[in-house]
């Protein structure tokens, strides 16, 4: 027997129940980012697998562990995309866009795939909405990538849910100092630090602050704070974009354990992280990355971005019942024909209405059927109201209106006046 076909263990297919809430995440993000004056950019999903190593980092976990990576059949080495940051910069690059300085804020959406461990939350294939800026080097503009998240939670009702973490990296310099000394004192505790953290110690030891192991935590709390190594500049920074977020009355956390996981950031790095979801606590996070276009073949750009996980928001929305009742509803009226002129007729009368009553949602019955078995699919469809239309119908030139949910009798509405009854009673109603 053949094997039974299935999806990627950790790449779930996302079935038209789920959709809707999906389209008003979506939806919700881009009209908010339309209203900052983002433009969205699209990037492909498969970019050359050095452009990752370039950007991320070689020895961080996405590079060495996580990436899905193959060669083409021209022997080149291709990388499903992990994460949109680096491949916004390659596209920002080829095609000019920060070139003599201009300013470009600019967002994305779609998938991103990294092999972990499939769990709650976390997933082979994930999605994000990410938003990058160039060309602006102030903490203004980092506030402002801040106080939109804080918008959003508001117009998705999660805000009480979400911290703000925040916390400042410095600069390349300030950075290596600190690395010095957070080596030298975790090499003198290296028997009281855990197996992967003595691995990071040799390639990427910031990582080893960001560490769940309870002992390793233990041995933390007396190691050197970065902030004390901290320079004059970004320090400045830092603390005007906490003057900002006081301004607008935004709370937030200082942590000064809080690296993120990718080696481009500087200054300011920030999360929102929520209790809801037990271990998946991050639903967007974020920061400053000065020198990844510079790092990358480009001139000195000053960049900054955030990715926000959807599927853990959309967790989040469903485990808070933050989900509006009527994206669940697809189909606001469903049209019943009896016989084959009422179903001509129909179809004339459904372009019509589409026509006329701009938003309504309108199915109309396939597969003839009788006048219980047309009910009875209008039913499940979860439309509001039935039109019905048979001999009688014709004859007098009318529909009938009937209500499937709730109270209400059956009238008769003349062909003329349906148009408004429907732009009335259901579009706006």
């Amino acid at each position: 027997m053949s094997k039974t076909l299935q999806a990627i263990r950790g790449m779930n297919d996302i079935l038209p129940e789920q959709t809707p809430l999906w389209r008003y995440f979506e939806g919700t993000v881009a009209g908010l980012l339309d209203g900052y004056g983002y433009r969205q950019i699209r990037m492909p999903i498969v970019e050359f697998t050095d452009l990752f190593k370039r950007s991320i980092g070689e020895v961080t976990d996405i590079v060495e562990k996580e990436m899905y990576t193959f060669e083409d059949r021209n022997g080149d080495s291709l990388t499903l995309r992990p994460e949109g940051t680096a491949a916004c910069v390659r596209a920002v690059l080829e095609h000019g866009l920060s070139g003599g300085g201009q300013v470009q804020k600019l967002w994305y959406m779609g998938p991103m795939f990294r092999h972990e461990r499939p769990q709650k939350g976390r997933y082979r294939q994930f999605h994000q909405i990410g938003l990058e800026v160039f060309n602006l080097d102030g903490p203004d503009i980092d506030a402002e990538l801040i106080v939109l998240t804080w918008r959003l939670w508001k117009l998705l009702g999660i805000r009480d849910a979400v911290t703000l973490e925040l916390n400042s990296l410095g600069t390349s310099e300030a950075r290596g100092r600190y690395r010095e000394a957070l080596v030298e004192f975790l090499t003198a505790h290296l028997d009281q630090i855990d197996e992967d953290s003595q691995r990071r110690l040799k390639t990427n030891p910031l990582r080893v602050l960001d560490t769940k192991h309870p002992e390793t935590q233990a041995v933390l709390v007396n190691a050197p704070k970065l902030a004390d190594y901290l320079d004059d500049e970004s320090r400045v920074h830092f603390d005007g974009l906490k003057a900002r977020l006081d301004a607008a009355g935004i709370p937030y956390v200082i942590n000064p354990k809080l690296v993120r996981g990718l080696d481009y950031y500087s200054k300011t790095v920030f999360e929102w992280v929520t209790d809801k979801l037990g271990a998946q606590g991050t639903v967007c996070a974020g920061g400053r990355y000065d020198g990844l276009v510079e790092q990358m073949g480009g001139k000195p750009t000053p960049g900054v971005g955030f990715a926000m996980g959807i599927e853990r928001l959309i967790l989040l929305l469903e485990t808070l019942e933050q989900v509006p009742e009527s994206i669940s509803r697809q189909v606001d009226v469903y049209l019943c024909a009896f016989g084959e002129q009422a179903e001509l007729a129909g179809l004339t009368l459904a372009e019509r209405l589409r026509d006329e009553v701009p938003g309504l949602r309108l199915m109309v019955n396939a597969g003839a059927g009788s006048f219980k078995s047309q009910f009875k699919k209008a039913d499940k469809s979860g439309a509001l109201h039935a039109l019905i239309l048979g001999d009688d119908e014709l004859a007098q030139q009318v529909v009938g209106f009937k209500p499937l949910r709730g109270q209400g009798e059956q009238q008769n509405i003349a062909w003329s006046a349906l148009a408004g009854h429907l732009a009335t009673c259901v579009v706006q109603g």
